[in-house]
């Protein structure tokens, strides 16, 4: 039954059965979270084997080079780690720079230094600049426009086409203005649509004309090994720079965070040799190094890029029923009463993104909240919390058990329901 085909009594009914359903599972007391994409306790446990990989012999802490990791040195990495990193993000070891435990930090740093020290050979930094501006692709992830927000940075929504891929023409167009000095954007398995940008969508960043020399791509590879259902290859931003001439423009992050264990992972960027060295000069001044132990348990625990994936292929195991049970019971429940919701299909990732009738994504959130279940708020993934269509959540199958995330997800469809009836009859008064 096709919910907007329904006579004004019909869909009074509905809203009835949607009501008593609703009633139903309130009573249940339910405590469910959907909201973040957190790693459960099973998928913790596979890396536990960090926690042994150094103990024994005083060789376990010297590296290949013979060097003592416990002492201070290596301000850009272990060796060791630089080429592990190098394969993932499939750059040269010299162009990697490994940190602490949070690519989100080492985004926010890098985007402090050139609020403060500008970009090398530009003169000026940007807070001396009238306007700073960046594009936003959204839905985004959430922290990216905190942390823009934070620095005074003018954040421009720029939505997704409907390919899913980024308005990649509206893009190249904004960068034309002077004031604006970026994007940023998580260009596989994308926070929170899913989507890996095209290869033609990456050439084509690498290659626009910019009118601001210091332009910076902010590349969060965050989900570049994330694989669920089967691999979606992302092109190499950086061969695309090193053919046009603006490598300088790209800096890429990526961590471990949901590969081992979040918080105490090891992130990593890649860099140009001219952004590297204003990154050394200036890291150097706050640090001497970073975690170098941390940084040889992950390579002794996950030895290179064949590790990794092998690694991954654990995890899938316990992601892949949890989405499925997501998209089954969006299926079941939403399809039946016509174009009131869509949501996207992802190949890898840690989340599904829910489209339901504009005007209605903050009324479910509320009714889910008051039912027990937690979402994203609505909104956040949009520069400022404006989702200009009201239609947007973030659904993270990822934490609950399989049964949690079966009840959450029926409670989701009864609150999508019960909202599009209600803004129906609404729009009917």
């Amino acid at each position: 039954m096709k919910y907007a085909e329904l006579s004004i009594e019909e869909k009074k009914e509905q809203l009835k059965r949607a009501q008593i359903e609703f009633d139903c599972l309130c009573k249940l007391k339910l405590s469910l979270d959907l909201s973040r994409g957190k790693p459960i306790g099973e998928q913790l446990d596979l890396s536990n084997e960090l926690f042994t990989v150094l103990t024994g012999e005083h060789g376990d802490y010297i590296g290949e080079r013979g060097f003592d990791y416990r002492n201070y040195g290596c301000l850009d990495g272990i060796p060791e780690a630089k080429t592990l990193f190098a394969e993932l993000l499939e750059v040269p070891a010299e162009q990697v720079f490994v940190g602490g435990n949070s690519s989100l930090n080492m985004i926010y740093d890098a985007l402090t230094r050139l609020m403060l020290h500008g970009a090398p050979g530009v003169e000026e930094p940007w807070c001396k600049l009238g306007k700073v501006k960046f594009i936003c692709p959204a839905p985004g992830y959430d922290r990216h426009f905190g942390m823009l927000e934070s620095l005074g940075i003018e954040m421009i929504t720029v939505e997704y086409l409907a390919d899913g891929q980024p308005d990649i023409e509206r893009i190249e167009e904004l960068a034309r203005d002077p004031e604006v000095k970026g994007i940023i954007c998580v260009p596989k398995y994308s926070n929170p649509t899913g989507v890996t940008y095209s290869r033609e969508v990456v050439r084509r960043l690498a290659k626009m004309e910019c009118a601001a020399p210091d332009f910076r791509i902010i590349w969060d590879n965050a989900y570049c090994v994330h694989d669920i259902y089967s691999e979606e290859k992302l092109a190499n931003i950086f061969e695309f720079g090193q053919r046009y001439g603006t490598e300088d423009r790209i800096l890429c992050f990526t961590s471990t965070s949901k590969i081992t264990f979040p918080g105490s992972g090891v992130a990593a960027m890649a860099l140009s040799p001219a952004n590297m060295a204003q990154a050394k000069k200036l890291i150097g001044i706050q640090t001497i190094s970073f975690d170098k132990l941390n940084q040889l348990r992950h390579v002794r625990f996950l030895k290179n890029k064949e590790g990794v994936l092998a690694h991954m292929a654990k995890h899938r195991r316990r992601l892949v029923p949890c989405f499925d049970a997501v998209k089954t019971a969006f299926a079941a429940n939403l399809t039946p009463c016509g174009d009131i919701a869509h949501w996207t299909n992802p190949k890898g990732g840690y989340f599904i993104s829910l489209y339901v009738m504009p005007g209605c994504a903050k009324r479910v959130a509320e009714l889910c909240k008051d039912a027990g279940l937690v979402l994203t708020g609505a909104g956040s993934a949009y520069p400022y919390h404006k989702d200009p269509q009201d239609s947007h959540l973030r659904i993270a199958p990822t934490y609950p058990s399989l049964d949690e995330v079966e009840t959450a997800s029926e409670l989701l469809c009864v609150c999508v329901r019960l909202a599009v009836v209600e803004k129906l009859l609404a729009d009917m008064a």
